[in-house]
């Protein structure tokens, strides 16, 4: 049912594993001495994660473990987060900690009684060391219950350093911009974009920064949560700006045929691949784990980023996802599970994995330096720079009938509008008419 954005490719994730990290004073992280008061004690977690990042996640348990004597077991889910995590609970077998990759499964854990409200502790270092925004996605009806772990940077563009400068471009300040140099890409010989339509999240990605950008956040709020109908004349409007883009034959690596038969990987390679055929391929920063670990390029010279740009009049959008850490009310060990949850909230415990690759912290206290190389730091900057403004995945908050579903929903309708986007207001009612389906179920 659901679905894992950023771990659709397992061991894909990470940004640049060549690249070694330090802690500031020059010397390894490391989770620091600690007073074994855990000893003998397990702690069980569950989450999506499998090949380098739960390998990369091990090493901030194994942190733990050393800081604190507790023992860790780490039980991969796969996409059906809240299928698996259902089942273990009605069999009287429940994790003590889940790794939540979705705001909207999130809130379902809570409206069904299955989650601990954060200790006193975690509360307060979450208060002093994110933005209230983190606080805000972690929360239900005014309850803490996540903390936000891992985060996925969903508004930048990758492209290739040689294609541009083969066009004689720089990469663009606004949208506007940005489809004037794919159009001076392509008269140079490639594609300007590659576009995986063939996976209907990464099209929701697209409207979800134009529609940021465009109609701005106070209605992008009110659409994912659907207090604004997918009717609205702004949601038109971002549409009709996404269009001219899914109906431009010079712009489309193939066209839009061959773009509905394109997955997230195989964009990537359009761009990076021993055999270019695209110039940008728009997706989060995780792009660049692909880029490295697959086609061998290196971050920052064969491959490299900018922010999405504004839209219109708009502000630069920053769309981001992530990875919720929660406690179970019915798991077996909980008090160690939040003395977790309440490790995983300090800089110590992000460094851990920063140094690692692979990885994005929310946390303002993590120290730049500790991540592996400049592209993987000037996206956790901006990031964290976007503070409040940041906004997560709207197609994560919405039910997994609308915003998750191969096939179905917003996928397959943005997929259709790929197709054929000759009729934005027809693809808004009938957005609108799947999204009041599904809130409504």
């Amino acid at each position: 049912m659901m679905r894992r954005r950023t771990t659709l490719l397992t061991g894909c994730t990470a940004l640049v594993l060549a690249l070694g990290a330090t802690a500031c004073g020059g010397g390894p992280v490391s989770a620091g001495g600690g007073d074994k008061a855990l000893d003998g004690q397990t702690v069980t977690v569950a989450g999506v994660w499998s090949g380098s990042e739960q390998k990369n996640f091990q090493k901030v348990l194994d942190a733990f473990t050393e800081k604190t004597g507790a023992k860790t077991q780490f039980v991969s889910t796969g996409d059906n987060v809240s299928t698996v995590v259902g089942s273990k609970i009605e069999g009287g077998n429940a994790p003590d900690v889940v790794m939540v990759p979705q705001v909207g499964v999130l809130q379902q854990f809570a409206k069904k009684g299955w989650l601990k409200p954060l200790s006193p502790a975690a509360q307060k270092t979450i208060s002093a060391d994110y933005a209230p925004v983190w606080k805000k996605y972690g929360s239900v009806d005014g309850t803490l219950y996540g903390l936000y772990f891992k985060a996925a940077h969903k508004s930048t563009v990758w492209y290739s350093p040689e294609a541009f400068t083969q066009a004689g471009v720089k990469p663009p300040k606004s949208y506007d911009e940005l489809l004037k140099a794919g159009h001076t890409v392509s008269d140079s010989g490639l594609a300007a974009f590659a576009v995986a339509g063939q996976d209907g999240w990464t099209l929701t990605d697209w409207f979800e920064n134009i529609y940021l950008s465009q109609a701005g956040p106070e209605k992008y709020d009110a659409l994912a949560a659907h207090k604004l109908k997918w009717s609205d004349p702004s949601v038109v409007e971002a549409l009709t700006t996404l269009g001219k883009l899914f109906k431009d034959k010079q712009l489309i690596a193939g066209g839009q045929k061959e773009a509905l038969n394109t997955d997230f990987p195989g964009s990537v390679e359009k761009v990076f691949g021993p055999k270019a055929e695209a110039g940008m391929v728009y997706e989060g920063d995780f792009v660049a784990g692909v880029a490295h670990d697959q086609f061998g390029k290196a971050i920052g010279k064969d491959a490299n980023f900018f922010p999405f740009p504004a839209v219109g009049g708009g502000t630069a959008p920053v769309v981001s996802g992530g990875d919720a850490a929660v406690v179970l009310k019915d798991a077996k060990n909980a008090k160690a599970g939040m003395k977790l949850l309440e490790y995983l909230a300090t800089p110590e415990a992000a460094a851990v994995w920063a140094k690692a690759g692979g990885f994005l912290s929310p946390n303002k206290k993590l120290d730049l330096a500790q991540y592996g190389d400049d592209v993987t730091r000037a996206t956790a900057k901006s990031l964290v720079d976007a503070g409040d403004t940041v906004r997560f995945d709207m197609s994560d908050q919405a039910p997994a009938a609308f915003g998750g579903t191969k096939g179905t929903g917003e996928w397959k309708l943005l997929q259709d509008f790929l197709r054929d986007p000759s009729d934005p207001k027809a693809t808004a009612a009938k957005l609108e008419a799947a999204a009041a389906k599904a809130y409504q179920d």
